[in-house]
């Protein structure tokens, strides 16, 4: 069990580096001498083939060994960047991925697949004029074939034992680089009785002289970067292991066992007086003691935690009702600062189940790619506000969405470089995906500068499909709404990639069940643009709660704008559901009307409360009995015979036992507006 728990631990790091190694590779692909993207390149190569083969990977340590062949090439000057390089690495990662879910391959046909594969990948540095002498696990010398000398200080934490990591095993991979001496300091060693097995108590200093690579003695101990004090320091160019004063420099530093001893080498190169300039950033690579900065915990146990955070809050309202009632002080007291507490436990909690849209737009920015390469077009995919943070729930929702909308733009928005050249245009077309907050709102706009829509044609194939009557009068968005109706497509022909029907409608229907809104923005021969606005998290809510009739509902209070108390006999006096509110008229709708509950003529606010909330760019009142007051909503799903309902989309406890469902003011005010568009 120990071990798997480890071998999964591995796959969801694996699958770190091969995230970071495919957002690395796309942006190779536009900066193909960045020496700093080849370098992180290879560091994920290695890493995957290290841990690989630690955990029984075979198959990938062996096929990863072979990228990381090609990418060392790269790295000194022996192969060059191209198209091809980085198209057949990123097939390499798919088959990496593979790999990570399935583990070693049994099936023939799959092994035959990645023996082709693997050909492919040879293929590359076959087809160089550049020939290496070493063995592929062999570093590369330095284009000077210079030698340099290290001292290395090496001292591991006292539990590395514990996760399996032997000290000797980095050491015989240190002595593989080059000539080089060990010394061990075991003065830390207890007496007998004290002593445990599975505890260190040594460290070493290495003097290493190699022709490799600096960055070889760093990949040597990747795995224990957090589990060691580790310091490289370059104490001189070429050889000094035939030094005397080497020689009388480690005899002291064994008989007094003071591992500082040998920091005196930093005066072989060659200045006493200024030794500590040797120091300096330039000449040394140095791993640091540092605090861990995050952590890895299971999703399962970030929910727990916002579950248990949520009936906090719904045990703290009834605290409140009781503290309310009882009317003494202390208790008073008390639930107000169990309230604040709990208000700053809960958003705590929301901050950890948050995690930035950038994680997963690299896989439609490789989406982008490999469909322009197939439909012969040339785009970019541009990201802005990608470290925008939303609830991964809200996330794991978004990806079908988006995955839509960006296979639309890349099939029907960008046009064919030649028919954009014809245009004005420039050949290659731009995909702009900006994520923004708006309130307690993520705004997410995926843009794209193609040919976009014709309102016009639009209204033509709705009418050919019987959605609408040539006498229904449309304004531009509820034409543009039509795209998410159920069987709408504006393509004649089945492609692989659209024209079935399918697409805009799911997109409309996932959108909903988040609480969000989408619509459809787009001007002929400019481009097109698709706005998602979906709430930050889904569990708690800031709510205002209200009273019609008998029954309490709640509404997001990020919505609400103003209140006003209704006078006068406004609304009775009001006609085609317009009010007048501050020399200003707005469009209302009566909830008791909605909800069915009869109008409560006794009420110490007189005809009732209008509440004014935000729908689109519009502010359109809601006519209440009574508002109670802000309220922490804890939004619980309903049931399978409420699941449907068009306004409805939770409820709640509240302190006194009752249920409060809560209203979704966009989906509300868009099904009881007039409706010209008919439903099949």
């Amino acid at each position: 069990k120990m071990i798997d728990k480890f071998k999964h631990k591995f796959v969801e790091e694996a699958l770190d580096n091969v995230h970071d190694l495919e957002e690395a590779l796309l942006l190779l692909e536009n900066d193909k001498q960045n020496k700093e993207i080849i370098e992180r390149i290879f560091r994920a190569m290695h890493s995957l083939k290290g841990g690989g083969a630690m955990f029984g990977f075979n198959d990938l340590s062996d096929f990863t060994h072979h990228l990381e062949t090609v990418f060392d090439w790269v790295r000194n000057g022996k192969l060059e960047v191209t198209n091809n390089i980085i198209s057949l690495t990123l097939k390499a990662i798919d088959h990496i991925k593979h790999l990570l879910e399935t583990g070693d391959l049994s099936n023939s046909s799959e092994k035959r697949d990645q023996q082709v594969l693997i050909e492919k990948i040879q293929g590359l540095i076959s087809g160089s004029s550049t020939e290496i002498k070493q063995s592929d696990n062999q570093p590369i010398a330095q284009e000077d074939d210079g030698s340099k000398t290290y001292l290395i200080n090496f001292e591991p934490d006292k539990d590395i034992l514990r996760n399996g990591t032997n000290p000797i095993y980095l050491l015989d991979d240190i002595h593989a680089l080059g000539k080089a001496i060990s010394i061990p300091f075991c003065h830390n060693v207890p007496a007998f009785s004290s002593f445990k097995t599975i505890t260190n108590y040594c460290n070493w200093q290495i003097i290493l002289n190699t022709s490799s690579p600096a960055n070889e003695i760093k990949d040597v101990f990747i795995f224990v970067e957090d589990e060691c004090k580790l310091e490289v320091f370059e104490i001189s160019k070429g050889d000094i292991l035939s030094n005397p004063y080497l020689s009388q420099l480690i005899q002291s530093a064994k008989s007094t066992g003071n591992h500082l001893e040998l920091q005196a080498l930093k005066a072989l190169v060659g200045n006493a007086e200024k030794a500590d300039d040797t120091l300096d950033a330039k000449k040394k690579i140095l791993f640091k003691e540092h605090k861990i900065q995050s952590i890895r915990v299971a999703s399962t146990k970030v929910d727990e935690l916002v579950t248990l955070v949520s009936e906090l809050v719904t045990v703290q309202a009834q605290l409140n009702l009781y503290a309310e009632k009882s009317g003494e002080p202390t208790i008073l007291a008390l639930a107000e600062n169990i309230q604040k507490l709990s208000r700053q436990l809960r958003d705590n909690a929301f901050e950890v189940s948050l995690i930035p849209l950038q994680n997963e737009l690299m896989r439609f920015q490789r989406l982008v790619r490999d469909l322009s390469k197939e439909l012969n077009k040339e785009i970019d995919f541009v990201i802005e506000g990608g470290d925008i943070e939303l609830d991964k729930n809200i996330i794991e929702h978004l990806t079908d969405p988006l995955l839509h909308i960006i296979r639309n733009s890349v099939d029907h928005g960008i046009e064919m470089p030649a028919e954009r050249t014809k245009q004005g245009k420039s050949p290659k077309g731009t995909i702009l995906f900006k994520a923004f907050y708006s309130g307690a709102n993520v705004v997410i706009n995926v843009s794209d500068d193609g040919k976009g829509v014709d309102p016009q044609f639009i209204r033509t194939k709705a009418i050919e499909k019987g959605l609408i009557d040539k006498s229904d009068n449309l304004d531009e968005k509820e034409i543009f709404d039509l795209l998410f109706l159920s069987g709408f497509t504006t393509k004649d022909e089945v492609s692989d990639l659209s024209g079935r029907g399918v697409g805009m409608d799911v997109v409309k229907k996932k959108i909903s069940e988040i609480r969000g809104e989408v619509n459809i923005s787009s001007e002929h021969n400019i481009g097109t643009t698709t706005t998602l606005e979906i709430p930050l998290t889904l569990s708690i809510i800031d709510g205002l709660l209200l009273k019609i009739g008998q029954t309490e509902y709640v509404v997001p209070i990020y919505s609400v704008e103003k209140i006003y108390e209704l006078t006068d006999g406004k609304i009775g006096k009001s006609l085609n559901h317009i009010i007048t509110i501050e020399n200003k008229q707005y469009t209302f709708i009566d909830l008791r009307d909605v909800f069915g509950s009869e109008k409560n003529e006794d009420s110490e606010f007189g005809e009732g409360q209008l509440i004014m909330v935000k729908y689109e760019n519009k502010t359109i009142g809601l006519v209440v009995d009574q508002v109670i007051g802000e309220y922490q909503t804890v939004v619980k799903p309903l049931g399978r015979y409420l699941k449907s309902h068009e306004t409805i989309t939770g409820a709640s406890i509240l302190g006194s036992g009752n249920i409060a469902f809560v209203i979704d003011t966009n989906r509300l005010i868009h099904h009881f507006s007039f409706r010209k568009i008919k439903t099949k």
